[in-house]
């Protein structure tokens, strides 16, 4: 018995070393295209939206980007956002609770928004459009996010700038529930901005 347990757990032990040799190794990035890392404490991700006719605006705190990228290699590029929806501020306490509530973001059942870009197109020198799928709420929708992007060198290292703007419609979501349908005291329009610095990934 004890014979075969342990020839058991050996052949357990091979197999287990043959699948993890034969795990896939992360694809590295083409020629001429490189990997990004998001600088957190330079970056912004705002949304402006407005409250009884008066402008506000809050930051998501918290966000990652996998940002794969080269002007000549668009196909190539990849773009992936994801958004830590809890970390909203917009500066009020009490409207931070309600937003994170469940007739707005709900961010118990919808922690998180995540954008994909399934393409994106070269508009102009440095100027670009991302076409993908937004989710927010677990409602996902096609969206275009037009950007620039721009390199430039400090102390000796490669960094990438990212800014845009888009604006969408939060009921398109769901982000507005019961009385919070109604757009009179909250527009349906949200425009958001972000930028975003960049340096290439170790590797």
């Amino acid at each position: 018995m004890i014979s075969r347990s342990i020839a058991f757990v050996a052949s357990a032990l091979l197999a287990a070393g043959i699948n993890a040799a034969a795990a896939p190794a992360p694809v590295p990035a083409p020629a001429g295209v490189t990997d990004y890392s998001l600088d957190p404490s330079r970056s912004a991700l705002k949304f402006l939206f407005k409250q009884a006719g008066a402008d506000n605006q809050g930051r998501f705190g918290k966000i990652s980007v996998t940002l794969r990228f080269a002007d000549t290699h668009l196909a190539a590029s990849r773009l992936e956002v994801t958004v830590d929806v809890n970390s909203l501020n917009t500066g009020d306490d009490e409207r931070d609770k309600i937003l994170r509530g469940p007739e707005l973001f709900d961010v118990a059942k919808f922690p998180q928004a995540h954008f994909k870009a399934t393409k994106i197109e070269r508009v102009s020198a440095a100027r670009y459009d991302a076409t993908g799928k937004l989710t927010l709420r677990d409602v996902t929708r096609e969206v275009h996010v037009p950007f620039t992007f721009r390199t430039v060198t400090e102390k000796g290292t490669p960094t990438g700038y990212m800014s845009g703007h888009l604006t969408i419609n939060r009921l398109d979501f769901g982000v507005g529930q019961g009385e919070w349908k109604a757009t009179d005291q909250v527009a349906n329009a949200v425009d958001v901005t972000f930028g975003l610095r960049f340096t290439p990934t170790a590797r």
